[in-house]
Formats: structure tokens, sequence, C-alpha cells
């Protein structure tokens, strides 16, 4: 199994109409065959299962790919529940490029994000 980095940029809002490709996320995480998360092999990997969230390009935040106790798929920065930022139902989507997720972020708004791209993933020599 290889973990993938995925990489998804806000896709066109009202602010936005061209979307902003500064303001987005890079996460490691396994895909099966379909490009959908692979929950199976996800409890083996999960401390690999890293994620950035950038602003302008920049790395602001720095956390984990998570499952919380209810089920929800969840970017985490620090222990507890209170910086989670939601998946929308992350299981059922398909990582590859053009596709779309959204993401509740700290704001409490949920945003769409536009799969920019989808690599292999290979730890450092």
């Amino acid at each position: 199994m290889v973990l993938k980095t995925i990489r998804v940029e806000l896709a066109r809002t009202k602010e936005h109409p061209s979307g902003d490709p500064g303001h987005a996320y890079e996460f490691r995480a396994p895909l099966d065959g379909t490009g959908h998360l692979d929950t199976k092999a996800w409890p083996e990997v999960k401390q690999l299962c890293i994620v950035k969230r950038l602003e302008k390009g920049v790395t602001q935040e720095s956390g984990i790919l998570t499952q919380t106790r209810g089920g929800r798929w969840v970017f985490s920065y620090a222990p507890g529940d209170e910086d989670d930022e939601s998946i929308f139902r992350l299981s059922s989507h398909v990582f590859k490029p053009g596709e779309y997720v959204s993401v509740t972020e700290h704001d409490g708004a949920q945003n769409t994000f536009r799969v920019s791209s989808v690599k292999d993933w290979h730890p450092p020599a």
C-alpha cells in the first residue's frame, strides 16, 4: 500500500470567483484502487497521515487526519476537539484531480475545495 499526498484548494466562492490556490490543505492518506480513503489500511499508517493547512501558500498549522469516536473524519491540530476541522463524508469521496470535498473550517464555515493533485508519498531515505 502506498500513501498518497493529496492537495485540495479552495474552489470558487462569492469572495473568490476563481478559487484560491493559496488557501489549501495538503494531507497524506491511504487510498484504495478507486481513489477512496482506505479505512482498513488507515489504522496501520495513521501516524503518517499528517495535514498542513495553508493560507497564502504558507503553512499555518500542521496536524493529523484522524477519526473521532463518533466516526467523523477530521483534521486535528491539537489534543481535544476544539480545533478540529470536519471533512464532510470523507470516506465516500473519490480523491482524483478535479473532484470536490467540503471542509468545515475553524470559523465554522463549510467551504468547498477542489482536489488539485494526488501523488504517491514515499518516506525520506
